[in-house]
């Protein structure tokens, strides 16, 4: 392999829209792409362009595409959702829209369905304890801290 391979302005952009066909990305995977290939700051523009204008690149669709996965496989809910789109520095309306792709009724049985899984694995016998590990775990996952004390509530 030869770390030192220089593209051209067109191998490098059929490169690219083989890189946004194969799977969604945002902006800044194609530009940190594009800066790994050592292109300079004008090419990296044009070649953005070009990708978003002939659609292999849409945020919007990225976003949308990254919340209905992250929460149907994952389990995340909306807090560490928009911490990670906001990381890979999507644009807020984008981040609204990829939000409604989330059922309410979706959401709130996912969640659940996570707390009672989570209260039959934790062996805590103190209760303050148990609530503790459930919320802590449920946190992590970005779900919203009011959602998570009241189902908590509900089921200990």
């Amino acid at each position: 392999m030869n770390p030192q391979k220089t593209y051209t302005v067109d191998e490098a952009q059929k490169k690219l829209e083989n890189y946004c066909a194969y799977q969604e990305r945002c902006h800044k995977e194609v530009r940190s792409k594009l800066m790994e290939m050592r292109m300079i700051p004008q090419v990296v523009d044009t070649i953005i362009v070009h990708l978003i204008t002939h659609n292999f690149l849409n945020e919007e669709r990225f976003a949308k595409s990254f919340v209905r996965g992250k929460f149907r496989i994952k389990k995340w809910g909306k807090v560490r959702l928009v911490r990670e789109l906001k990381f890979r520095d999507v644009s807020k309306y984008s981040i609204d829209m990829a939000l409604q792709e989330i059922d309410l009724d979706d959401y709130f049985d996912t969640l659940d369905a996570l707390v009672q899984k989570r209260i039959a694995q934790v062996t805590e016998k103190n209760i303050y304890k148990k609530k503790k590990k459930v919320a802590d775990y449920l946190l992590y996952r970005g779900w919203e801290s009011h959602l998570i004390y009241e189902k908590i509530n509900e089921h200990l």
